[in-house]
């Protein structure tokens, strides 16, 4: 049995939170210019060479040992990031994280309702607070409901649908064939939101939307650079996560991954001014909490 580290995988973990909590924030300036389809496909060029290279330095598998739980797996992660960086257009990012980071709760409801594991009354409990948490932090009322505040959420539930099949199936693949198959996967994507778009004439929706409903765009007027970067603090940061629990007890270490719900939202209000109300910062902590007890509790109900 491997040896765990408790302490540089807690580490690995705060800077992987850390580097992607602070590049997130930067989609909403490449909202403004590209499409999300555009985003995707110009990730698929930059990363792919860069993991085959790492794969290479690594002396790491770069194709699948499985391609069809590794190509579900990388269409379900592929298609919950998309509706996140979507979100991120026009909602503010503490909002897209807390609809994101509904996974946890989605992955102890499916692993109950359909997988028949036992859960005990600690994670039914944190799954009632993460969601009333993430109710609050969303503003979600009668009198206060904006539908968009769903499309997070949509990303959460592909996340944790993401999360059962890469414990599950995916055991035996490399850090470097997950990676390259979510950036393969996002290429797919996105050259089919640009095939569809340029097909069927769909016309570019003023506002946020036009981050979903615009083409190529051309030059890229500013934010190249940024894209750039973006990509590349990516591949950083979810090597960062990967080795984050390839060092420590994955129940302890998940705890540290509810950090980018203070390093994004601290991010935003420091470059953008985006700023969260009491009641909000109380429905942060919920959700904190919830996955806390849930990743805890994970294997003793």
């Amino acid at each position: 049995m491997t040896e765990t580290r408790p302490m540089a995988a807690a580490l690995w973990m705060l800077a992987a939170m850390l580097i992607l909590g602070v590049i997130d924030n930067f989609i909403v300036v490449v909202a403004e210019v590209i499409s999300v389809w555009q985003m995707y496909f110009i990730r698929l060029c930059i990363a792919l060479p860069v993991i085959y290279l790492a794969a290479r330095l690594l002396r790491q598998r770069f194709l699948p040992v499985n391609w069809g739980p590794v190509l579900l797996r990388s269409f379900l992660f592929a298609s919950a990031m998309l509706f996140y960086f979507a979100s991120l257009a026009f909602l503010p990012i503490a909002q897209s994280l807390a609809g994101l980071f509904t996974s946890p709760i989605i992955v102890v409801t499916i692993t109950a309702l359909f997988l028949r594991e036992k859960i005990g009354a600690y994670r039914i409990g944190a799954v009632i607070a993460g969601f009333v948490g993430t109710l609050i932090v969303l503003q979600v009322s009668p009198g206060n409901f904006s539908p968009l505040v769903i499309v997070p959420v949509i990303g959460g539930v592909l996340y944790a649908l993401n999360a059962v099949i890469t414990r599950r199936m995916c055991g035996g693949e490399s850090t470097c064939t997950l990676l390259a198959g979510t950036m393969g996967m996002q290429g797919i994507l996105g050259i089919l939101g640009l095939g569809a778009i340029a097909l069927f004439g769909i016309e570019e929706v003023s506002g946020p939307l036009a981050f979903v409903t615009r083409g190529w765009g051309w030059p890229m007027e500013g934010v190249s650079l940024l894209l750039v970067g973006h990509v590349l603090g990516s591949i950083v940061g979810v090597f960062a996560l990967t080795r984050a629990y390839q060092l420590g007890e994955a129940s302890h270490v998940a705890v540290f991954e509810y950090s980018i719900m203070v390093f994004g939202p601290a991010f935003a209000f420091v470059w953008f001014g985006q700023s969260l109300s009491a009641v909000q910062m109380a429905g942060v902590g919920l959700i904190i909490a919830a996955g806390a007890v849930i990743a805890l509790r994970s294997g003793r109900g």
